[in-house]
């Protein structure tokens, strides 16, 4: 039987969290943060929401990893669990859930 649930639901039965780009890009990892740099580009801080001028990179957290976009230049839309931002290049939609589920 075909299975005709939304691709993010199928990509959070394997994931913890789920990015979907507007142009079809789809990426699952099992953590994310938000970072946050200087005006001069460097890393200043790391955070678990999202904000305006934060970046989104998808674990694992190292020369490997499996996304980072650019800056968040708006929020969307933002309730539990879900974000859809713009940065600079592409519009996304990120999904998260919680341990457990």
């Amino acid at each position: 039987m075909e299975d005709k649930r939304p691709e993010e639901e199928k990509i959070l039965d394997k994931y913890k969290c789920s990015l979907f780009r507007s142009d079809g890009l789809k990426k699952g990892s099992n953590d994310y943060l938000w970072l946050e740099f200087n005006e001069d580009g460097r890393f200043k801080e790391k955070h678990k929401e999202c904000a305006i001028g934060r970046s989104l990179i998808m674990s694992p957290f190292n020369f490997a990893f499996t996304w980072q976009t650019t800056e968040v230049t708006e929020i969307v839309e933002e309730k539990e669990n879900y974000v859809k931002f713009k940065t600079k290049n592409s519009e996304y939609e990120f999904y998260t859930k919680q341990d457990g589920e």
